[in-house]
This record gives structure tokens, sequence and C-alpha cells, in this order.
């Protein structure tokens, strides 16, 4: 959990910054006006935080493309070469000087 949960974070923020800002406030706002017994700002958060989530998943759903389409497969390089095998190379030993 505690591995998780900043990586998951670190992404949203990277991927919507605004709407994950907007998310944070309203949970922000949420907790001191629950804490606090302050229930209009308590109301205010959940409002601002349900909305941001609302337009994010609704924005998640317009970016999905209907179908995923099968990938097109691009090879650089040739299966077999044109050319023809080089030979094999030997070591012949050398006597060492003397």
């Amino acid at each position: 959990m505690n591995v998780l949960l900043p990586r998951f974070l670190k992404s949203s923020y990277r991927k919507e910054p605004l709407i994950s800002v907007l998310i944070t406030m309203g949970v922000v706002d949420a907790l001191i006006g629950g804490l606090d017994d302050s229930w209009s700002l308590f109301t205010f958060g959940l409002g601002i935080a349900g909305v941001s989530l609302g337009w994010k998943l609704w924005r998640m759903y317009q970016s999905r493309p209907p179908m995923p389409e099968e990938p097109v497969v691009q090879h650089y390089l040739p299966s077999r070469s044109s050319s023809p095998t080089l030979p094999m190379l030997t070591v012949t030993k050398k006597k060492p000087p003397q």
C-alpha cells in the first residue's frame, strides 16, 4: 500500500494536473469541514471532489478508442540476409620466438 499510493498519485498528477488538484482541494476541504463541524465547507469539498472526479471519468471515456486495432508490425531488417555467409575463421597456433 505504501509503495502503490505514491506511484498512483505521481502518475495521476502527471497525466491530468488540473483535475488532480481539484480532487485534492475538494478532499481537503471536506476533511477540514468534517473535523471542524462546518457542514457548508464539508458539502462544498465533497461537491468539488465529486464534480472533478466526474469530469475525469467523462474525459477518460471520451478519449477511449472504440475498438483496439491490431498493431502494425514493422520489420527493420529482412528475415534472411541477401549476402552469402562468411567463411569460418581458424586460428593457427604460432610458435613463440626463440
